[in-house]
């Protein structure tokens, strides 16, 4: 667990790293510890996807794309 004395609390750089990362950080004065500064905790919004094969299938349909058949196409295309 990193600690911050009082006199380098002017530098807050550091001390604000350190919480963006959840760390929880010891304010010391000398060897005692005075407090503990614990980040918050922040909930991560859920995300949501959306259904892709629900798309593709509305899209395409029941097409069925054969991969052998589109890579010949473009070699002989190319020559």
């Amino acid at each position: 667990m990193p600690s911050v004395n009082l006199r380098q609390l002017r530098d807050t750089r550091q001390l604000k790293a350190w919480l963006k990362a959840g760390e929880t950080v010891e304010l010391r004065e000398r060897d005692t510890v005075l407090a503990k500064i614990v980040p918050e905790a922040t909930p991560q919004p859920s995300v949501e996807w959306p259904d892709f094969e629900a798309r593709r299938k509305r899209i395409f349909g029941d097409l069925v794309f054969e991969e052998n058949g589109v890579l010949e196409a473009r070699k002989e295309s190319r020559y």
